[in-house]
């Protein structure tokens, strides 16, 4: 994962992204170097655009959290806790009419 970000971010910053690039921005992040990864992916960037492969990945996971940043603290958690209690008394009701059933 760490040879992705740091494609990402010789991208950002208008540098190419070679292997020797590359592994200098691993290594400064005290990763250890796999030169096999390192070759692999360059070779699979070389053909892809990565401002629109950006553009196309999927923001489900990162509006997730920010929906849930943006609600208040007090409120969600109490929320939460709500919601917990409604599900085991049904849960517990289920068991009940389940129970029933068999005897």
């Amino acid at each position: 994962m760490e040879y992705v970000y740091a494609a990402l971010m010789l991208h950002k910053l208008k540098k190419d992204v070679t292997e020797e690039s590359l592994s200098s921005v691993v290594k400064a992040s005290g990763a250890e170097v796999n030169a096999a990864q390192v070759k692999s992916l360059v070779a699979a960037l070389a053909d892809v655009d990565i401002d629109e492969a950006v553009k196309a990945a999927p923001v489900a996971a990162a509006a997730a959290p920010a929906a849930a940043a943006a609600a208040p603290e007090g409120g969600a958690a109490e929320e939460k806790a709500e919601e917990k209690k409604d599900d085991s008394k049904s849960e517990e009701q289920a068991m009940e009419g389940l129970s029933s059933l068999f005897g």
